[in-house]
């Protein structure tokens, strides 16, 4: 009943870079026309030697590492994906035993782009009912393999990889280093962003997502830092899904975190749904741009028309 807090987080992207001018080789678009409309240069790529399990598994190992950690250290494994092809094993228990983690529960997580922030939410409830004391929360996506390569108004968003939070209980007296959850859905207008077909193709109606997200949106977000007992203007960092940077930017400054590094990996790895942002807080974390116990609203959105936002202390 203590709380919980992200001991240490780590990221994985694979070693492919696909460039606008890339793209602009395989469907009519340019780097001009991507850059103006979703802000992206470029994206990562697995390869199709590359499962999703296997990019999960490398962004968990390096949250490992960082919390000084070994594989018996951790009780639960949560997954957040919309990508993974097989439905079981689940990607969950492949991570699992990819890094031998003995015994652990093991649940994939979907909630497409709001997944990560379901996902952290349900290892903190977890802890806080003492079902579990250390648990492994990982954001993968291979996003490509779903991308219908033919349309270029969205086959130019999206990207691969994986992001992690290794999540353990707080000690007693500690205070608690993630805090309550704001969570819902628009399920009426689940229709505007899909993965459905055999095979499963990416499609979204992209004015109604820009719409909803920037005019929603917002006050959603700033109510996630009233239950966490913060203003807007107290946070230090803010890492929103990273779906388009018109959407990103316009987002945070409606939400009002005026002090905030607002993360923006979105120019670098495109949209990788429920790994974006893991992702970029750990791209954060990693060149020090945010600070050991700062808080930081963490804001997923976009697939079902879910949200879920939390704010954290930061790793």
């Amino acid at each position: 009943m203590h709380g919980s807090r992200i001991a240490a987080i780590g990221h994985y992207q694979p070693a492919r870079v696909l460039t606008n001018e890339d793209l602009a080789g395989m469907v009519d678009t340019s780097d001009e026309w991507i850059r103006t409309r979703v802000g992206i240069r470029t994206r990562h790529i697995a390869g199709p030697d590359e499962p999703v399990d296997e990019l999960a598994a490398h962004a968990a190992a390096k949250a490992l590492a960082a919390a000084g950690l070994g594989p018996a250290d951790i009780d639960m494994v949560l997954v957040a994906t919309s990508t993974a092809i097989d439905r079981s094993p689940n990607t969950a228990a492949r991570v699992a035993a990819r890094l031998g983690i003995p015994g652990p529960a093991a649940m994939d997580i979907n909630v497409v782009c709001a997944g990560f922030t379901h996902a952290l939410a349900t290892a903190d409830h977890t802890i806080r009912a003492g079902a579990a004391t250390r648990a492994l929360v990982i954001g993968a996506e291979k996003m490509t393999d779903v991308a219908d390569w033919s349309d270029r108004s969205t086959c130019v968003l999206v990207g691969d990889g994986a992001g992690a939070a290794v999540v353990e209980a707080c000690a007693p007296g500690q205070e608690p280093g993630i805090g309550p959850v704001l969570w819902g859905s628009v399920p009426e207008m689940g229709h505007t962003v899909r993965i459905e077909g055999t095979p499963p193709r990416f499609a979204q109606e992209g004015q109604s997502v820009y719409r909803w997200a920037t005019t929603r949106l917002p006050a959603i977000a700033r109510q996630a830092c009233e239950r966490a007992g913060l203003a807007p203007e107290e946070l230090a960092g803010v890492v929103l899904h990273q779906a388009n940077l018109r959407i990103i930017e316009p987002l945070a400054e409606k939400i009002g975190a005026v002090n905030a590094v607002i993360a923006r990996d979105v120019t670098e790895s495109g949209n990788t749904s429920a790994a974006s942002i893991p992702l970029a807080l750990s791209k954060l974390v990693e060149q020090g741009a945010l600070p050991t116990g700062a808080p930081v609203l963490l804001f997923g959105f976009g697939g079902n028309l879910s949200y879920a936002g939390q704010v954290i202390h930061c790793p």
